[in-house]
């Protein structure tokens, strides 16, 4: 398998060339959270590509509304998290908890911990398309 590296210029340019935020949008910091990108791997599954990073959460802090075109496969590492997932009732994960999101839901989730709280996610994604896309 191969590892992506790109530049900030070649991420703009292929966010633009694909009309969307592309890598960005994963990256795009909401106050109270931080994306620690870990790896971008090409699969053998053509069209396909996984990207792992570490969310870490400050007491409080969230990610609003958003989606994946592809499913994301997530473990939390430490701390408590509130899950929503559109159709379900709120779900609260723990430390050493999994869960697992289909594309193209909507899904949305809040550190509900006094202290931080760092989920381990990876997104297996069409390539081309943006990794999280925010939903008003």
């Amino acid at each position: 398998m191969k590892k992506l590296k790109l530049s900030l210029a070649a991420t703009l340019a292929v966010a633009a060339l694909a009309g969307t935020w592309g890598i960005q949008t994963l990256n795009a910091q909401q106050p109270g959270l931080t994306r620690v990108p870990l790896q971008d791997v090409e699969l053998t599954a053509p069209g396909r590509h996984a990207v792992q990073a570490r969310a870490e959460f400050g007491p409080g802090g969230e990610v609003a509304k958003h989606t994946h075109p592809g499913e994301e496969v997530s473990y939390v590492l430490e701390g408590t998290l509130q899950l929503e997932v559109a159709g379900q009732p709120p779900r609260m994960l723990k430390a050493g908890e999994a869960f697992s999101i289909p594309a193209g839901v909507v899904h949305a989730a809040k550190n509900v911990d006094k202290g931080s709280t760092k989920v381990l996610a990876t997104y297996i994604v069409e390539i081309g398309k943006p990794v999280t896309t925010l939903v008003n």
